[in-house]
């Protein structure tokens, strides 16, 4: 289980559930419900990390706190 933050939203435009994981740049899953984008999320975390390993770059550890938004 990966303890990065996930913010989760109503988006208008793209009529879904949007789930977004700041600390993995570009990290984004959607889906008709709540549950459904959390775990298209958990999903897209686990290939964020993967292929990063993959390309041999660095995987960020979760803070473990909320970030601050500006």
């Amino acid at each position: 289980m990966y303890k990065y933050e996930i913010i989760l939203y109503w988006s208008n435009e793209d009529q879904a559930f949007v789930a977004e994981t700041p600390e993995l740049p570009g990290c984004m899953a959607h889906g008709d419900d709540q549950e459904s984008a959390l775990g298209n999320i958990k999903e897209a975390m686990r290939f964020w990390i993967d292929r990063a390993r993959e390309l041999g770059r660095s995987v960020p550890e979760p803070k473990g706190e909320r970030l601050t938004l500006a």
